[in-house]
């Protein structure tokens, strides 16, 4: 057996009655896991799934999805997340790009691939052992944002897999059994692999479901209420969190994103075991880490086992600072069906061993005095949005085919993407169909022409901020309570009838504040996505009206 079955085996045998996972309305045992995935990756073999296929996974967050994941494996396919809540062009294209073979699923989507079936996560098929492969073979594909306008998928190998949980033992990180770990990060992220797979080595996962994900106090209370002991989180999450987290017993996973030099000297002072954790998805989630400690700055710390870190000039010589190239087994085979990016992307290690390759990470970073990495930024146009892994390419291609649009161009200011596009009326709805709520711009100011400097590159200084609507003031009490509320979380004297929330510097985590002070004083089911699909103060007054009264 790969990976990480062999672990879950024992985990079984040792405390088959312990809490494997459990989320708001349930919970499995390790011996109710056991039987639970079995039966599951028996009905996919029923389907002709095995060793070497793609299975998508297109469930809520649940235990079920722990089930799904784990019996894909059982099978000796690899998951390909697809998450309902993306738009059904991307999800189409996805599935379409992984050639899935079936898809665990409770509905029938739309964007099936022909020849996919779909299988009921509560499916029951006949008993099997596990389906025997190699520690080389696929366990899952996880697509990530691509500059030339679609998603990419990254494949990782169960062996990396394995080694990255070994890698992160060695290190002390999961010292004192046993552990309750939070499944925070979405299923599309490989931050959740490092999360979920914990059921492997004997943890405990919690499933945090979307309703307690976007109401800080509620997270917290029912963190306290499981039991958790180790939260993983981006730095961004951590300031909608942070007053709740404080004097908790806990061990915090960082990354996603580099930490804010006031929020390390907060940590590192605070009661709670911290660590800094960073690697790209092409070195099987985490390349890094340093425990947060003591004096001195931000850092992402050494090497962890099975990766090795050179830090390069553009001659491809050591030195002091440069871009960070990655080499190892943990390391990614490449782009799914993208040989030309592969190779552009894995080049050829010449430290390492014949036939061995070495990941460009793009991430600029040096050595410091005392022997650990520090990021100094990027050497391209990737950018990195409350811990999520953003191309701007990738928008802007979506823009461009826009009615109308003869040009766009999509900068991030104030930790928002504000897109800028010449020709076209409102390119918002193109991009809402084809791109996942994070990749959303903000606002979208129309241009006659985009600002070039004199050798011909966008001139970003030159774009103008957007413009806040302002107009009539907040008419009746739930306008003006919503008002107040903006007020408050986006730190402005006055909030008019016509601004848009995003326009005027709100985002994803400022949007939680939102919805749970609008959740305490209306006592109405609002959500994160409420504020997107209405993010002008009248249009989100309508709409809250609407639920208290229905």
């Amino acid at each position: 057996m790969a990976g990480l079955l062999p672990r879950f085996r024992d985990a079984v045998r040792r405390a088959p009655e312990r809490i494997a996972v459990r989320d708001t309305a349930s919970a499995l045992t390790f011996a109710e896991l056991d039987r639970r995935t079995a039966a599951l990756a028996g009905a996919l073999r029923a389907h002709g799934v095995g060793r070497g296929d793609r299975v998508g996974v297109a469930l809520g967050r649940g235990t079920d999805l722990v089930v799904a994941l784990l019996a894909v494996w059982r099978t000796g396919a690899a998951y390909v997340p697809l998450d309902p809540a993306y738009p059904a062009d991307r999800l189409a294209f996805m599935a379409g790009d992984a050639a899935i073979r079936a898809l665990v699923s409770a509905t029938t989507p739309g964007w099936l691939p022909a020849g996919a079936v779909v299988v009921a996560p509560d499916a029951d098929g006949p008993s099997a052992a596990d389906t025997a492969g190699s520690d080389l073979d696929p366990a899952y594909v996880i697509y990530t944002s691509g500059s030339t306008g679609r998603p990419k998928g990254v494949p990782a190998h169960h062996g990396a897999v394995a080694a990255l949980v070994a890698a992160l033992e060695q290190a002390g990180m999961y010292a004192g059994e046993p552990r309750v770990v939070a499944w925070n990060a979405s299923v599309s992220f490989d931050a959740s692999v490092q999360q979920w797979a914990r059921v492997c080595r004997g943890d405990t996962v919690v499933v945090l479901d979307d309703a307690h994900r976007t109401d800080p106090a509620a997270l917290v209370a029912w963190l306290a209420d499981c039991g958790v002991t180790d939260l993983d989180l981006t730095p961004s999450h951590w300031t909608a969190l942070r007053e709740h987290l404080l004097d908790r017993p806990l061990r915090l996973f960082v990354g996603g994103e580099p930490i804010p030099e006031p929020m390390w000297r907060e940590l590192a002072e605070s009661r709670l075991e911290a660590l800094n954790l960073y690697g790209p998805t092409e070195s099987t989630v985490d390349a890094t880490a340093t425990w947060i400690t003591g004096p001195g700055g931000p850092h992402i710390g050494v090497p962890l086992a099975g990766i090795r870190a050179h830090v390069l000039d553009d001659a491809l010589r050591p030195a002091p600072s440069g871009e960070l190239y990655l080499s190892g087994p943990r390391l990614s085979a490449g782009y799914l069906g993208r040989p030309g990016l592969t190779a552009e992307r894995f080049v050829p290690d010449p430290f390492g061993p014949p036939g061995s390759r070495r990941y460009r990470t793009g991430d600029e970073v040096r050595w410091s005095d005392g022997g650990t990495l520090e990021f100094t930024g990027r050497l391209d146009r990737q950018v990195k949005l409350r811990g999520h892994r953003i191309e701007l390419g990738e928008i802007e291609a979506v823009l461009r085919e826009a009615p109308g649009v003869a040009a766009a161009a999509v900068v991030v200011r104030d930790d928002r993407l504000i897109a800028y596009h010449v020709g076209g009326e409102d390119p918002r709805a193109t991009a809402e169909r084809k791109l996942p709520e994070h990749m959303v711009p903000a606002a979208f100011v129309r241009l006659e022409s985009l600002p070039r400097t004199p050798n011909g590159k966008l001139d970003t200084a030159a774009l103008p901020e957007p413009e806040t609507a302002g107009g009539p003031a907040p008419s009746g009490p739930v306008e003006e309570l919503i008002a107040d509320v903006w007020a408050e979380v986006l730190g402005r004297d006055g909030v008019g009838a016509d601004d848009d929330f995003f326009a005027l510097g709100g985002h994803s985590l400022v949007a939680l504040r939102v919805v749970a002070r609008l959740k305490k004083n209306f006592g109405v089911p609002v959500s994160t996505k409420d504020v997107y699909r209405h993010p002008r103060l009248a249009d989100l007054a309508k709409h809250v009206s609407a639920l208290a009264t229905s």
